[in-house]
């Protein structure tokens, strides 16, 4: 069946190109004083191209489809909804509430300026963006992430199943209550990282910010960094591998925690019995120049500042 191509037009009412099946949208602008909603409801199996959108709700229950160097402004609210097979590629999007409930979404190469994006997502892939949004993919399953810089606070909250790499995320309060998530070569910037998560895998990541990863399962670093992180890892269970220093960690519940320095170890006011096995590399001249091991909860080692 030969593709319909629709080109170089303005729609602007309600449902104007209703489920439209197998077509090509090119140069046209979605705007206008009938103010319609809901344009392009419905499409199956269409690209949309070089194109601009001003009215609300275009692209819902939308499946199969490609939005290639779109525009859609501020008064675009909420454009894509319930969709799935979608591809969003070199566009800049304003809209608030982009991605709901969608499926099998790839967005690349694109700006993107929209509070509460991507919530409650599955199998959604990002690459090479520039996002800025609050409550970013919140609630979102099997997400894989790569070459993004983020803006925003409350990021990557109740998400399942996701991978990142070599991104910059400037957040706060990002991955409270995830599960199954790996960080991989990225830098995390912002307050009172990943508290309450379970099985947070940080690796060849730069940590930026206070109180970081407190109330952790299952938490690992590996090969990691840390700057302005103090008051870490209370009562998280943790491996952690940090190359430099810290300044501070505090009542760490479980595990093993291995620096070159740390500026102090609090263990005062904890609510249950720490367990935790501090390694200082290179730090017990008496032993050979071998690491010294603290073993939290022994009394003699309470407040130690190393």
């Amino acid at each position: 069946m030969e593709e319909k191509i629709i080109r170089d037009q303005t729609f602007d009412e309600e449902r104007a190109l209703y489920h439209l099946c197998g077509a090509h949208v090119v140069n046209c602008v979605f705007a206008g004083p009938a103010d319609g909603e809901s344009v392009l409801k419905e499409a199956r199996d269409v690209t949309v191209e070089n194109c601009r959108f001003s009215l609300r709700y275009p692209l819902w229950h939308t499946e199969r489809f490609r939005l290639v160097r779109a525009e859609m402004d501020g008064l675009t609210r909420a454009p894509i909804w319930y969709a799935s097979e979608g591809v969003i590629d070199s566009s800049h999007i304003e809209g608030i509430k982009c991605l709901r409930e969608c499926e099998d979404i790839t967005v690349k190469n694109s700006r993107i300026a929209s509070p509460e994006f991507g919530w409650r997502c599955r199998r959604l892939t990002i690459s090479d963006c520039d996002i800025e949004s609050q409550y970013f993919l919140f609630e979102c399953r099997d997400v894989k992430v790569s070459g993004l810089t983020m803006r925003g606070k409350y990021s990557f909250q109740y998400i399942e199943n996701m991978e990142i790499e070599n991104s910059f995320l400037d957040t706060k309060d990002a991955f409270w209550h995830t599960k199954n998530v790996t960080v991989k070569n990225s830098v995390l910037k912002g307050e009172y990282l990943g508290w309450y998560s379970e099985n947070l895998t940080l690796i060849d990541c730069k940590i930026i910010g206070t109180q970081p990863l407190c109330y952790c399962k299952g938490l690992k670093l590996m090969n990691c960094t840390t700057e302005d992180a103090d008051l870490a890892f209370e009562y998280s269970e943790v491996d952690a591998d940090i190359r430099g220093g810290i300044l501070s960690i505090k009542n760490p519940a479980s595990g093993r925690i291995t620096a070159d320095s740390i500026g102090e170890i609090v263990t005062e006011d904890s609510v249950i019995a720490t367990s935790c096995e501090i390694i200082l590399r290179g730090k017990d001249e008496s032993a050979g120049d071998q690491p010294r091991v603290i073993h939290l909860g022994k009394a003699e080692e309470k407040n130690d500042a190393v």
